[in-house]
């Protein structure tokens, strides 16, 4: 065997090259991981009737190639040490551990397995999201505290110092504590969610988002309006996303010359024509003849549609009004206009207009 020969053969039977050769099987492994594993884990996940676990290995996808070569690089140095690492190469293996769970539990809580969870516990998605970004939070303050025991750090007075610092703090951010506290009050007592159309003597919109400080409603101008939870949790709020039926209600004025048996006829064609209507409410319908006007026959309508939808809502108003009139045509009743008529008790005498004299010659200058 030549000098080279025995030279190549000293290198690869050293210890740096198989520590390589170490880390790059754990490269290896990761591709292998991500080409063949993973995809035949998501395969079983796939057949099962929750998504739970699906969401969950999607969440932990990224952290475990990660993890792969962490352990890799691991297994190098601990042949490199011939068994006996550095207390601090253990060390990091421990902080590298714990930032792998953290981070696939962080990532779970922000994938779409929220909404299946509102499905299987009837729960409101304003308070799952609620509780996705507290649990978040709560990871991550966790992951802090072990990763620093892992390093000797005195976490004990760590927290009385926080809980010092937390007193002063929450005394001196007295405002956005009480946003915090009515926030939660908001999520538990849930007089809104996200989607719904709200009304308070503040703001009219959209609710598109729910935070631990303000709720964000998108006004019917297509602004974004952001308000503090404290002062939503202290006013009255108008849900109107949560109405079962949409009220009409209105008078109809006709001429006062409409015969009695006319304006009979009217009426109850026009209560006949709303029982029948398909999105018109069942329930309460009034058609009545309710007063005598100052110009007018005033019949008196109450009832409600179907749909709660604004757009929907005008749409059947509509078809109701033309309904109307064309049972008004029917019976050649007229729409009232406000009028005025004067009277006077003895009339000016009229004054006649001043002729010119017969006969009389025009002289041209």
């Amino acid at each position: 065997m030549t000098e080279a020969e025995e030279a190549i053969l000293e290198l690869l039977q050293s210890k740096g090259a198989i520590s390589v050769a170490i880390i790059a099987a754990a490269l290896l492994l990761r591709g292998l991981f991500t080409r063949y594993i993973f995809k035949l884990i998501l395969k079983l996940t796939q057949r099962t009737k929750t998504g739970l676990d699906n969401s969950l290995a999607l969440a932990f996808q990224v952290p475990f190639r990660a993890l792969i070569l962490v352990i890799g690089i691991y297994l190098a140095l601990f042949y490199y040490f011939d068994g006996a690492p550095a207390d601090y190469i253990n060390t990091l293996l421990r902080c590298f551990i714990i930032i792998f769970f953290a981070w696939g539990f962080y990532n779970f809580l922000g994938t779409d397995s929220l909404q299946e969870l509102t499905k299987r516990l009837d729960l409101d998605r304003s308070i799952l999201d609620f509780l996705a970004k507290l649990f978040r939070v709560l990871i991550v303050a966790l992951a802090v505290i072990i990763i620093a025991q892992e390093w000797d750090y005195d976490v004990n007075g760590f927290l009385a110092g926080l809980g010092l610092g937390g007193l002063a703090i929450a005394l001196a951010a007295k405002d956005a504590a009480a946003n915090i506290f009515g926030g939660i009050v908001i999520v538990l007592d849930k007089p809104f969610s996200v989607g719904d159309w709200i009304h308070t003597p503040t703001v009219e919109g959209t609710v598109e988002e729910i935070s631990f400080r303000s709720t964000k409603i998108r006004t019917f101008a297509q602004a974004l309006v952001t308000v503090p939870n404290s002062v939503l949790a202290n006013e009255a709020i108008t849900n109107w996303s949560r109405m079962e039926k949409r009220r009409v209600t209105f008078h109809l004025g006709v001429n006062r010359a409409t015969p009695r048996e006319k304006l009979k006829s009217c009426v109850e064609k026009i209560r006949a024509m709303l029982e029948n209507h398909p999105e018109v409410h069942k329930e309460t319908i009034m058609v009545r003849f309710d007063q005598f006007g100052e110009s007018s026959l005033d019949i008196f309508f109450y009832f409600f549609t179907q749909t709660t939808v604004w757009s929907e809502y005008l749409r059947v108003r509509e078809d109701v009004n033309l309904k109307i009139m064309e049972i008004l045509e029917e019976e050649g009743v007229s729409v009232a206009f406000p009028s005025r008529s004067l009277y006077f008790e003895n009339s000016p005498p009229r004054e006649e207009p001043e002729q010119p004299p017969k006969n009389t010659a025009i002289k041209n200058e």
